[in-house]
Formats: structure tokens, sequence, C-alpha cells
């Protein structure tokens, strides 16, 4: 028969492990997961140039450009940030309501993609398509989804955020 003193015991040594345990498992997050990348960072600005054209993988992908501007420590900056994504090459035909390119599962896709484009715009992210690339891509441009700038060059817009000191995120 197991006495009180060493169920007591048993069960302070359970609280022990379990404490520590606790405290292993969330020191990082109390230590602060972006430390070493945000630190004396003030501003936050990226631009993303959006290539690649497969819609899964853009579902994949723009959950974690929209994670990038969402998690609290980049919240928490000095200023806020400033996002824009640039639309070129293949990556046109996924903000097209023009669903010929894509089979009816693709298409599926496409619309979850850009619902999350609507979501990025109302949460300010700058949306630019180039307008060169849709043409070459055989996409109209009145098919273009309101939300998404039109430019003549893609590539101007990425140089001139660039320049104004934005940070350049490839997406090919």
């Amino acid at each position: 028969m197991i006495t009180k003193q060493k169920r007591a015991n048993y069960h302070v040594a359970w609280l022990l492990l379990v404490a520590a345990l606790v405290t292993l498992v969330s020191t990082p997050a109390l230590a602060g997961e972006y430390d070493n990348a945000l630190k004396g960072v003030n501003a936050y600005d990226a631009v993303f140039e959006v290539s690649q054209g497969d819609p899964k993988i853009a579902n994949i992908v723009f959950w974690a450009v929209k994670n990038a501007y969402e998690v609290s420590e980049v919240k928490a900056l000095k200023n806020a940030p400033r996002i824009a994504v640039v639309f070129h090459g293949p990556a046109v035909k996924l903000i097209s309501s023009d669903s010929k390119p894509f089979n009816a599962g693709e298409w599926a896709e496409v619309e979850k993609f850009q619902e999350t484009l609507r979501q990025m715009k109302k949460d300010g992210v700058t949306l630019e398509v180039c307008l060169y690339a849709a043409k070459v891509m055989g996409v109209d441009k009145a098919t273009i989804m309101p939300e998404i700038d039109q430019v003549g060059n893609g590539f101007v817009s990425v140089i001139g955020y660039q320049m104004q000191g934005y940070t350049v995120v490839r997406v090919p």
C-alpha cells in the first residue's frame, strides 16, 4: 500500500515534470521567435515578385506571404508593414476570371487564391499586374480582378519599390 507521503512525493514529481516541460516548450515563444531576424528593424517593407502559375502552389505560398505581415512580431514593429505584390508571367492567369486554362479542381484552387488576394487587399496590401505579361499570356485585361492595379510593365514596379527601400522577394 502506498503511503500518503509517497503519494504526495509522486504528485510533486509529476508537477515538477509538467512545469519543466511547459517551461521548455514555451521558452522560444517567450524569447521571441524572430528576435534575430527583426533585431533593430523599424520598417518592414517587401515586394513579392510573383511569376509561378500553379494555383495549388500559389495557395501554399500565399499563406506564408500573408502570414509574413500578420505575425505579432511584425505587427509590433515601430512602423506598420508595407507589402506589395507584382504579378507577371504565368501568375497573371491566376488573377483572371477566365476559367478556361484550368480544370475544375484547379479552378477551385484559383477561386481560393483570389479570395486570399481580396483579403490581402483589405489588409492594405498593394496588388499589381504587369499588362505586358497579361498580353503575352493571352489574358484579357478586362478579366483581371478589380482589386489588382494594372501597370504597363511589372519590372518598373518591382524596381521602383526596391528603390524605395522595399526588399524584393521572388516567387518564381
